[in-house]
């Protein structure tokens, strides 16, 4: 339950505390996580507390226009880009302005280049390091490590991404839940899109089989979140401890999907994740490869992993030294990329390492 007490009341004192943040998740637009938002923050300011609206987008829908009549609105801030004046939340006026709850919409939202920073979550990581407490929304397909799975159930690739320790860090996490039979009548009525959108949009993503994975995706997600969370420190110190994942990616473009199935199963597990290259030590990677293996290590920082870099001439030899150095009890890996006329004169690569780490799992990746 909020609690406006543990707030300081003082605009001019440094905050003593991070802001708590509590974040509406949903398995498509027009589930009704933004209203819910509003509501409670209504909810909220009838009982004193001083609620304030950081960021809005209603799409036009006019029942989530009314819910946010009687909230202050911090103006948006304005932002040239290519000529045009464009307008993105103002983090640093939140701040000025000092309410005690924010509720900001859309938390996987790209700004506009030129801006503070190149995603709203990190401004509203801004807003939380000043000792507000925030609200926001966001849809299950926004999350890093589901961009593949997400994208196998509906065939859309999601560009706006967060990391998934948003929810792992987050004081509450709430699914606005609603059934796929629901949401297509929203759909069908006008209430999520435009007219001319519907019927594309019935026969693409909001597909009624679509609409059951994805709501489906969202409730576990959040079930192993609140799993996660209900542990105690010693037992949260014994599962790090005991539980240690390494991906290993290399120069293919499908490194990525490998690396966000490791941190799915690192999640899991509650393990901590690692990422391994291995570079020949007379071989230079093209730009397209250094960038690629650059792609990895962000995302792996995205992940809150270790990316661990070593030279070989023998892949599998460096990989079973870094997983005995550092016992490892389970290593991803993709499909082998390698000819027929390769396995025969070197052998498999997942072969090899049962061989060399009888102790440790291997989960094989299929690629697409």
């Amino acid at each position: 339950m909020y609690d406006p007490a543990s707030i300081s009341s003082s605009n001019a004192a440094l905050p003593a505390r991070r802001g708590k943040h509590k974040i509406f998740i949903g398995m498509s637009p027009g589930v009704g996580k933004t209203y819910r938002m509003l509501e409670e923050g209504q909810q909220l300011k009838q009982d004193g507390v001083d609620v304030v609206i950081g960021l809005l987008e209603t799409h036009g829908r006019e029942e989530t226009a009314r819910m946010a009549d009687g909230l202050e609105l911090i103006p948006r801030k304005p932002v040239l880009w290519q000529g045009r004046t464009l307008s993105e939340m103002d983090a640093q006026a939140i701040i000025e302005r000092r309410p005690q709850l924010i509720l900001i919409d859309e938390l996987a939202h790209t700004n506009v280049p030129g801006s503070a920073y190149e995603k709203r979550y990190q401004d509203v990581e801004v807003v939380l390091d000043a000792g507000i407490d925030v609200y926001s929304t966001v849809n299950i397909q926004h999350l890093e490590s589901l961009n593949d799975l997400v994208h196998r159930i509906s065939g859309v690739v999601v560009r706006e991404r967060v990391p998934d320790r948003l929810l792992d860090e987050a004081d509450e996490v709430v699914v606005v839940d609603v059934t796929p039979e629901m949401l297509q009548e929203r759909l069908i009525e006008g209430k999520i899109y435009a007219p001319a959108k519907i019927d594309e949009a019935l026969q693409n993503f909001f597909q009624r089989r679509n609409l059951v994975a994805l709501r489906e995706l969202a409730l576990r997600e959040v079930a192993d979140n609140i799993e996660e969370n209900g542990h105690d420190g010693h037992t949260q110190s014994y599962c790090n401890v005991h539980e240690r994942i390494l991906v290993c990616v290399s120069t293919y473009p499908s490194s990525i999907q490998l690396l966000r199935r490791g941190a799915r199963i690192a999640s899991q597990m509650n393990g901590r994740l690692f990422v391994l290259f291995v570079a020949h030590p007379r071989k230079f990677l093209s730009k397209e490869e250094a960038l690629h293996i650059e792609t990895c290590k962000q995302l792996c920082d995205e992940f809150e992993g270790e990316f661990l870099r070593v030279e070989s001439e023998d892949v599998v030899r460096a990989i079973a030294s870094v997983a005995a150095e550092n016992h490892f009890s389970q290593i991803v890996l993709g499909e082998t990329q390698r000819s027929r006329w390769q396995l025969l004169t070197q052998g498999s690569i997942v072969q090899r390492l049962m061989r060399a780490l009888p102790s440790v799992d291997l989960h094989i990746i299929a690629a697409k």
